[in-house]
């Protein structure tokens, strides 16, 4: 049994942020409905990097386990009726409408509470649910840009590049995870539901908390030099640095440790702590002419038997076969009615007593509408009727 056996959610999210913080409270245990136009949330009918499924893509599934289907037209009043009985059993209502989207189909906060006062409400947004950009689209790449940290890696002169994942849809997701389960805390101490508000520009700025404080305390400005392999405000030698067959990653080595594994003397003239920073160009352009004479493996052997924080550059090829991540545990398979056996990244943390699980696939559309109408006490003859009115679907 979950931690949050027992708790119900109502998941009127899309894309990704959204519902990934409703299947983290799947996974422990709530019972996730996945509120979803009838013809299916978009994102099961889009390929995915160019992987498509039978019938739902596979970023769907990785991001949808642990919930039920239920596809209502939230347009139409009978279908508004039906969601409106299923938020008086709800725990926590989790959406990411665009700003007023919510209020127009009645189920913004201040009409969902008037329903269900305990109901602990996550509103998430790109940039807030007010202010000047309150219209602007809430996309990943556009967070990334604007959220600072694209000029505090690559070298001087490169353009910016963004992570290669989605950085500020997956720190968002967890900062409302992290939101409800606070909510959820609260309530149990007091009988209070409440508000919560997450977005996504927020969320990035919290997520460099180290890193902005060097700039907003320190008062020292991002300078990316011409020999920088990974954060500016890091000293050399730090980041991804190339060999003579692939790449290695090298963090905070002693300086006269290095120069002496690598044959480079010039090295030891060096104080990691006094010239680390203020020479990384130079400090750097030594570390890689150095790596770049011998093999990955070589090197890692070398520098591991030394004691230096050294470490492979992998592909998701290299990293689904390595021996810690298999040992851990870090993906987790299921079955799925269309899509076969999956394999999807699984849960951050272990819990010793409540562990976090797999015990639903990713739902077909409206594959449990009719179940979770029966549950309101609606008799079969009334949802054939709404089928028939096309307020919701069935599978």
């Amino acid at each position: 049994m979950g931690v949050l056996d027992g708790y119900r959610v109502l998941d009127l999210s899309i894309a990704m942020a959204g519902p990934l913080a409703a299947m983290r409270l799947g996974d422990l245990g709530a019972d996730v409905i996945k509120v979803e136009p009838t013809g299916g949330e978009w994102q099961r009918h889009v390929s995915a990097g160019g992987a498509t499924g039978v019938e739902v893509n596979a970023s769907f599934l990785s991001l949808n386990r642990n919930k039920r289907s239920l596809a209502v037209d939230l347009k139409s009043d009978s279908g508004r009726a039906v969601l409106h009985r299923l938020i008086e059993t709800a725990d926590v209502f989790l959406q990411n409408y665009r700003p007023g989207v919510a209020a127009r189909l009645g189920v913004d906060y201040a009409s969902v509470v008037t329903m269900n006062p305990r109901i602990v409400y996550v509103s998430m947004s790109g940039y807030g649910e007010t202010g000047p950009y309150a219209a602007r689209p809430g996309q990943d790449v556009l967070l990334q840009a604007m959220g600072g940290a694209l000029h505090s890696s690559g070298r001087a002169g490169e353009p910016p590049q963004p992570a290669p994942y989605f950085l500020a849809d997956a720190i968002t997701a967890y900062s409302a995870f992290e939101g409800a389960l606070a909510a959820l805390l609260h309530r149990e101490r007091t009988g209070e539901g409440q508000l919560v508000e997450v977005n996504m520009l927020d969320a990035l700025v919290a997520m460099q908390m180290q890193e902005l404080s060097v700039h907003t305390v320190g008062g020292v400005p991002q300078t990316r030099g011409d020999e920088i392999h990974a954060h500016t405000y890091i000293r050399a030698p730090y980041g991804i640095f190339p060999t003579s067959d692939g790449h290695i990653a090298l963090a905070f080595a002693d300086l006269a440790v290095l120069s002496r594994l690598l044959d480079v003397p010039a090295l030891a003239r060096f104080d990691a702590e006094r010239d680390g920073f203020a020479h990384r160009d130079e400090i750097s352009r030594l570390v890689t002419d150095a790596l770049a004479t011998r093999a990955a493996a070589e090197w890692l052997e070398v520098l591991g038997e030394a004691g230096v924080w050294a470490g492979p550059v992998y592909s998701y090829a290299d990293l689904v076969d390595d021996p810690q991540v298999k040992h851990n545990g870090t993906f987790v398979t299921y079955d799925h009615p269309t899509e076969g056996t999956v394999t999807t990244p699984g849960f951050a943390f272990r819990m010793s007593a409540t562990p976090p699980a797999v015990t639903r696939p990713a739902p077909l559309t409206g594959e449990h509408t009719r179940e979770l109408l029966s549950s309101l006490g609606l008799s079969p003859a009334d949802i054939d009727g709404l089928i028939d009115q096309s307020a919701v679907t069935a599978r």
